[in-house]
């Protein structure tokens, strides 16, 4: 069974798409890159500068610019522009009652995901909250400074059986880099081809099945795809 479940934020506990789709468009627009919103959803999940410079193209200069702008919107707007997937309130107060220590992973910026997490009422479900710092440099190597935070921070001796549950590769890699199991869910932005190549031990449908598998699963690694 389970004791420390990691949990990503966008794509996972919340939908963002309408925040950091529109904060995407506003700073592309200013380099004159006209995008519509629906173009843009492939780049919820990554690092925010590894979305600029490798999807995008951007030399480091407009990078930095380009995550200057990025926020400007997302500060202002964007981060209220988001909902919380139905049945992630129940799931997680369902868990903390079964004695899980939930914290979140996110590759979004930590200040931002405190935000987030407290303007929707979910801190009080979680014990910690790692992300990048404002500069990226937790995230240059993916997520897995982000993971190493949370367990080393709530599992410093790594007697927890831990697990990393989100919906895009990165999230997966990132726990594997950790030796920690993943689980890959589907209502988010990645697709279960995405996470099957990505090495998910297991992948989830609906967060009644996430609730379910978490309490109930046993403390042997799972090898099946739900």
């Amino acid at each position: 069974m389970y004791d420390l479940c990691l949990f990503d934020l966008d794509g996972t506990l919340s939908d963002p798409k309408l925040g950091i789709t529109k904060s995407f468009q506003y700073a592309l627009a200013e380099f004159g890159i006209l995008k519509e919103l629906v173009d843009l959803e492939r780049f919820i999940g990554p690092p925010l500068r590894e979305s600029f410079r490798d999807l995008i193209g951007f030399s480091e200069a407009d990078t930095e610019k380009a995550v200057s702008l990025f926020r400007m919107y997302y500060a202002e707007d964007g981060f209220f522009e988001n909902s919380v997937y139905p049945g992630i309130p129940e799931t997680l107060q369902d868990l903390k009652n079964g004695g899980k220590t939930l914290a979140v992973a996110t590759n979004k910026a930590k200040y931002y995901a405190d935000k987030v997490i407290e303007h929707f009422g979910l801190d009080r479900f979680f014990s910690f909250v790692s992300g990048d710092e404002m500069d990226g440099s937790l995230t240059k190597d993916g997520k897995r400074e982000i993971i190493r935070i949370a367990l080393d921070t709530l599992d410093p001796e790594r007697n927890k059986h831990a697990v990393m549950i989100g919906d895009r590769m990165h999230d997966i890699t990132g726990a594997k880099e950790n030796g920690i199991d993943t689980i890959g869910v589907t209502w988010g932005y990645g697709s279960r081809a995405e996470l099957e190549e990505a090495g998910a031990q297991q992948i989830i449908d609906t967060t009644e099945g996430l609730r379910r598998f978490l309490l109930e699963s046993k403390r042997e690694r799972p090898t099946d795809n739900h």
